[in-house]
């Protein structure tokens, strides 16, 4: 690949500033118990670049539904402001539940003690759009180096969470591979961090290859932190012909091809993490188009009755 998620969200940046919009009705038609399958549009990134729209298309006919994006910045959505492509979503039948947007300590001002108006407009633009969450994916390795440090940005990311409350939506961390592989004060970050987010304030999205190559195996994790997982990225895992997407030796592939054991997965965090998202993402691709993968992977999850 000529460009991992990993280095796609380190070089990412935003540009951003506003005000609030609020929005109480977002989370009003779901029915109690219900599921939510869809991709995240990382998965096609390429195909996104060069044509959005067309890419678009393409998913809604083979019955997705539901995207999360992995592209925001200067107040626009793959080149679209929130109002227009919540518009061209509409049009195609699909909806955007979740977002992936970094969030880091520049988007809070200590001298006001609030949110800076970028981070509000990232929140506004979210809402617009028809977003339920929206999900931080990265944690600055500045802010990993010092156990007060990490704890300042996690009582950030609770108050990200009341601010999201405001508009109707949810706020949420998304891991990798590096939450498991550091320790603070004899703690790994990532217990650090589902110790320190209050869990009414943010979601946990667990990414269940990021972490393999790390050690991290989902369903031990369950186990410690059972219903603590409303949002789930959907993977399995090969051995890497090369450096891995996590800069190790694996790399993701369609799912059930793998050595995941990937429905035991989502059927017990269905039943006992408390996880209603389930989110197909899929970064390499084995010598096919990502959007062949994107088809094969959505026949795999319904196939197991999602």
């Amino acid at each position: 690949m000529t460009l991992t998620r990993r280095k796609f969200l380190v070089k990412s940046s935003l540009s951003l500033a506003g005000t609030m919009f609020l929005s109480n009705q977002i989370f009003a038609t779901r029915t109690a118990g219900s599921t939510t399958l869809g991709i995240q549009l990382y998965s096609v990134r390429d195909d996104m670049k060069t044509d959005p729209l067309g890419t678009l298309k393409q998913l809604s006919a083979m019955g997705y539904k539901n995207l999360e994006h992995a592209n925001y910045g200067d107040r626009k959505f793959y080149g679209y402001s929130a109002a227009e492509f919540k518009k061209v979503l509409n049009d195609l039948g699909l909806k955007m539940p979740s977002g992936h947007t970094v969030m880091t300590g520049k988007h809070w001002d200590k001298n006001a003690n609030d949110f800076t108006d970028g981070w509000k407009q990232t929140v506004e633009d979210a809402a617009i759009a028809g977003q339920r969450y929206v999900i931080s994916p990265w944690l600055d390795d500045s802010l990993r180096k010092n156990y007060d440090d990490l704890l300042g940005m996690l009582d950030i990311f609770n108050k990200s969470g009341e601010l999201c409350q405001k508009s109707g939506m949810k706020f949420g961390y998304h891991n990798h591979d590096f939450e498991f592989k550091e320790s603070l004060n004899g703690k790994k970050v990532y217990d650090i961090i589902l110790e320190h987010t209050d869990p009414k304030l943010v979601i946990q999205q667990i990414d269940i290859g990021n972490m393999y190559g790390a050690g991290g195996r989902a369903l031990e994790i369950l186990k410690k932190y059972p219903g603590r997982f409303e949002s789930m990225h959907v993977k399995d895992e090969i051995k890497s012909t090369a450096k891995g997407e996590m800069d190790d030796e694996y790399d993701s592939t369609v799912l059930g091809k793998g050595i995941l054991p990937v429905k035991k997965i989502v059927d017990l965090f269905k039943k006992s993490g408390g996880t209603t998202e389930f989110i197909i993402e899929q970064e390499s691709y084995q010598g096919k188009t990502p959007l062949e993968c994107s088809e094969e992977d959505l026949k795999v999850m319904k196939s197991w009755g999602y």
